[in-house]
């Protein structure tokens, strides 16, 4: 039987306990569109804050994407075994097209991705994109931020591929690729600059045995004809013995290693601020605080305590000003 809703202060307060069981109503308070809720949404996203727990959140803010049919769930199957192995608590965020009847997602049951229903340290939840052409709605950005209070690992597994999907880089300390091999198109998104430099280039299926060995062969090339001979590659396989995972874990985490995370996660809040103001305010709200590079400038002079809210409430003051 359901008890009554949670508050948002016991909510953040159970959070940083890190308490994960709370996680379904962290994100159903995000995605409510009740006026009430959003402030007490508000409430929580401000008392989960850098300034308010006196650092940045512990978790490692993974983004994974790649075309459809590629096989992410499948590769995410494995890696929450993986880390589950490794004692790590994970939060899986799998964000789905939007049902234009109900406004959430089309995936809702995530039958794809394999979990034990009595692991109490794992969750995973389906997020609607909401029409965002970035692919990532705000509640599911918040929840991110949210989730990396209470767990070790945050996924956030977008749709397709390119330059839509770029984003989650403006979420993720890690983003990760996934390909399949012959993704000839994946070649071009590189030399093209559609898509960002990944972190990590991940090729599934390897168990495919030439095509992937030429395919990490075609891709270490033009990783180093773009001066990003460092971005880690990985050949992995899913189908049973799986292959690759814990070379693509190690190399998740050399790279989580090598970043200043606190800088990385100041520019993400100023970025997902700047995303919401323009998803709410369009073009216009834009030209009046200076186009997107002079939204930057202005986010870049704030306090950098601020969480995205805030930010937010900045840039329409500027705005309206």
């Amino acid at each position: 039987m359901n008890g009554p809703p949670i508050g948002s202060a016991e909510l953040a307060a159970r959070l940083r306990e890190r308490d994960t069981t709370v996680a379904p109503a962290v994100l159903n308070l995000l995605e409510s569109r009740s006026p009430a809720m959003r402030a007490q949404a508000e409430a929580m996203v401000r008392a989960t804050s850098p300034a308010a727990l006196g650092a940045e959140a512990g978790a490692h803010l993974i983004g994974i994407t790649g075309p459809p049919g590629v096989g992410k769930s499948s590769l995410l199957s494995q890696l929450l075994a993986a880390w589950r192995q490794r004692d790590r608590s994970v939060a899986v965020l799998a964000v789905d097209p939007t049902s234009r009847r109900s406004g959430g997602a089309l995936l809702g049951d995530r039958a794809r991705i394999d979990v034990d229903p009595a692991d109490r340290a794992v969750f995973v939840r389906s997020t609607a994109t909401s029409g965002r052409l970035g692919g990532l709605a705000a509640p599911t950005r918040a929840a991110a931020s949210a989730l990396a209070v209470a767990f070790d690992v945050v996924v956030i597994e977008t749709v397709g591929v390119g330059q839509s999907e770029t984003e989650v880089a403006d979420v993720a300390d890690t983003v990760a690729v996934v390909v399949q091999p012959g993704s000839g198109d994946v070649l071009q998104f590189l030399k093209a600059g559609i898509m960002e430099i990944p972190d990590v280039l991940v090729v599934a299926k390897a168990d495919l045995g030439a095509a992937a060995r030429r395919s990490l062969a075609d891709l270490g090339a033009t990783l180093h004809s773009l001066h990003a001979a460092d971005t880690a590659l990985v050949a992995v396989s899913s189908i049973p013995p799986p292959t690759g995972i814990d070379e693509l874990i190690a190399a998740l985490d050399a790279h989580r290693a090598s970043l200043d995370i606190s800088a990385r996660r100041l520019h993400a809040r100023r970025m997902q601020a700047l995303a919401d103001f323009a998803s709410e305010h369009g073009e216009r709200g834009l030209r009046a605080v200076g186009g997107h590079r002079g939204a930057e400038r202005y986010l870049a002079e704030q306090d950098r305590g601020l969480d995205v809210p805030a930010l937010v409430r900045l840039l329409e003051e500027r705005a309206g000003g």
